[in-house]
């Protein structure tokens, strides 16, 4: 392989585990197998997840075999990475619905014909006791409960259902299921890779390797970006609504943006920061970046996008130089109306639901017509009402 494949593969990468073991694979001959799980929790992909799926493309471009892995089964149990509380079930005919979207929208990246998708209730629905027995002796509660989260939540006396113990090793039995060389994922989900490892072992099994990647920021800067924040860049948005929502995030998130997402090469990246502390308008490099990014999934609009958001922020509409608001709010959510008179975008929570009655008021460059409609705590909003009224608000 050559050096600048390789630092293609390496950039954006947070940890290459065990890296010997890696290095070894990719220059051997060897077509390898690469995995990368995505539990249908929800009916849209979003640029996070393209961190992932574009380091996908390349291994795909390298020759190497690509393995979309749709988790229905898993999605059953819920992945307990990162969080503090039991997460949810959903319905098999919820998950069902969201794989249709996501095996739809995943080739907005991946070759098609160069992809293999899988489902991992083609080989847990088949599965007997005596192998299910196997399969859960391949790990001890000890070694589970050394895992952060477990450990915080079992300190904390909050409960840990049984079933949750189950997700790293059904991840781990799919690594053994596809023979898997190398898997993928996202920070959080380091354990879940590491114990795949372990499994791997257990069955008899070359042990893959392991390329973590960072989580990408939402809206607000702070949440990785997730559907259930509000705080994302959906796949399926049309053209201006991604190129508005990239023109909201902040100056220095831009850079995270430009480093996990853009193709553009590192040294070019590093001359718009030099431009910027030269005296070039920060907006006009945030141009390139939504520009790029809204071609790559919606080809010959991107200067398009650009045009029609001047005409809509600089041509006498709203101002581009929007106030920056921050307002605390003591629950998760609050109601837009609220927001709107506190921000002082409206006098009153009465005009405020007479605004959206007339369809006057977006958020994100999307039109609000519920006048319960609410904002997430720790997310930025793009608000706007009417043409020339219009304020980027975070809540705390």
């Amino acid at each position: 392989m050559s050096k600048d494949a390789l630092q293609l593969l390496k950039r954006g990468v947070e940890e290459i585990i065990p890296e010997k073991n890696f290095l070894e694979q990719i220059n051997s001959e060897k077509t390898l197998r690469i995995k990368a799980g995505f539990d249908p929790t929800s009916p849209d992909l979003h640029l996070g997840h393209t961190v992932l799926l574009n380091k996908m493309k390349l291994f795909q471009d390298l020759g190497h075999e690509v393995i979309f892995l749709i988790g229905d089964f898993t999605g059953l149990v819920g992945d307990p990475s990162g969080v503090n509380e039991t997460r949810p079930v959903l319905s098999k005919e919820q998950l069902d619905k969201n794989a249709q979207t996501y095996k739809e929208q995943v080739f907005k990246i991946l070759d098609p014909s160069k992809t293999e998708i899988r489902y991992n209730s083609e080989w847990m629905q088949n599965v007997d006791p005596s192998e299910f027995i196997k399969m859960l002796s391949s790990y001890t509660v000890a070694r589970m409960l050394e895992r952060d989260d477990f450990s915080k939540r079992y300190k904390a006396q909050q409960p840990i259902s049984i079933h949750e113990f189950l997700y790293p090793i059904l991840q781990g039995f799919d690594s053994v299921k596809l023979d898997a060389d190398i898997e993928l994922g996202g920070t959080d989900q380091k354990f879940n890779l590491l114990l795949g490892r372990e499994v791997q072992k257990h069955y008899g099994k070359d042990q893959q390797s392991i390329l973590t990647v960072p989580l990408l920021e939402g809206l607000d800067g702070v949440k990785k970006m997730s559907k259930s924040l509000g705080n994302y860049i959906a796949l399926d948005d049309s053209p201006d609504e991604m190129f508005g929502k990239l023109m909201s995030i902040s100056d220095n998130l831009m850079w995270r943006y430009f480093s996990l997402l853009s193709f553009k090469q590192m040294d070019e990246i590093e001359g718009y920061k030099l431009s910027i502390e030269g005296g070039t308008n920060p907006r006009d490099i945030k141009f390139l970046l939504a520009e790029e990014i809204v071609e790559r999934f919606h080809p010959n609009s991107g200067e398009k996008s650009k045009e029609n958001f001047i005409n809509r922020f600089q041509k006498g509409k709203i101002s581009q130089d929007l106030k920056e608001i921050l307002i605390d709010i003591t629950s998760d959510e609050e109601l837009l109306t609220r927001i709107m008179k506190e921000s002082d975008l409206l006098e009153s929570t009465s005009e405020a639901i007479r605004m959206i009655k007339q369809g006057a008021v977006k958020v994100n460059d999307e039109k609000v017509s519920d006048t319960k409609f609410c904002l997430q705590k720790g997310t930025k909003y793009l608000v706007q009402v009417g043409k020339k009224r219009a304020a980027n608000i975070t809540l705390n």
